[in-house]
C-alpha cells in the first residue's frame, strides 16, 4: 500500500489500487492513507462487497474520514493510525473484529454501538480508566480483548495510586462477565 496522492478514492483510483475491474469483487483492501492530504470521500459506495479494510500506519485525523458507506465491513485494522477518538465507528455498524492498537484512545463509548463486535484491540492505547470497560459490557457478543499496555493494567485510573492488591483481569472479567480472553489468555485466569 503506497501512501495515496491524489484527491480522494474515485472508483479510477480504486481499480487501479486493487487491480481489477469490477470493484464489486473486492472483499479485502489494504492501503495507507493521509486524512490530513487528502479525503477518503465516500469510498465505500464504490466497495459494496468490501468486508475487510487494513489502514495500519496511516494518519487518520478521525474514524469519521472512512465516511458512512463501510457498513458491511466485518473487520476493520487502523493500528498506529494517530487516532484519539472514535467517533464515527457506529458507521461501521457490522463490525466483528476491530484492531486499534497503538493509537490515542482513551474513550470507548462509541463502541456501545456495535453490537456484533466480537474482537477488540485497544492494546497500547490511553485508556486510563477502569470504568471505560462499562461501554464493553454493552457489546456481548465480544470474547476476545486486548487492554495490554494501558494504564488501567496498573491501577484503576489515573489519579489513584498503584494499589498492591489490584489485578485488572479480575476487574475486567468482573465488568464484562461473557469475556473468553483477555489479553490472548483464557479470561477466567486471574
Amino acid at each position: 500500500g503506497e501512501l495515496l496522492m491524489e484527491e480522494h478514492l474515485s472508483p479510477r483510483k480504486l481499480k487501479a489500487l486493487t487491480g481489477v475491474d469490477d470493484l464489486q469483487r473486492v472483499k479485502f483492501l489494504e492501503m495507507r492513507v493521509d486524512t490530513r492530504e487528502i479525503s477518503l470521500g465516500n469510498f465505500g459506495v464504490h466497495l459494496p462487497n468490501l468486508r475487510e479494510l487494513k489502514l495500519n500506519n496511516s494518519l487518520l485525523v478521525s474514524v469519521r474520514d472512512l465516511g458512512t458507506s463501510l457498513s458491511h465491513l466485518c473487520v476493520l485494522w487502523m493500528a498506529c493510525c494517530g487516532l484519539s477518538d472514535l467517533d464515527g465507528i457506529s458507521s461501521c455498524s457490522s463490525l466483528k473484529e476491530l484492531y486499534i492498537a497503538y493509537n490515542n484512545i482513551s474513550e470507548l463509548s462509541q463502541l456501545t454501538w456495535l453490537d456484533g463486535l466480537e474482537v477488540l484491540d485497544l492494546e497500547g492505547n490511553n485508556i486510563e480508566d477502569i470504568d471505560q470497560m462499562q461501554y464493553l459490557r454493552l457489546c456481548c457478543k465480544l470474547s476476545h480483548l486486548t487492554v495490554e499496555g494501558n494504564l488501567i493494567c496498573l491501577k484503576p485510573n489515573a489519579e489513584s495510586a498503584e494499589e498492591p492488591g489490584y489485578n485488572y483481569r479480575a476487574e475486567v472479567k468482573k465488568i464484562i462477565p461473557h469475556l473468553k480472553y483477555l489479553d490472548k489468555i483464557p479470561a477466567s485466569q486471574t
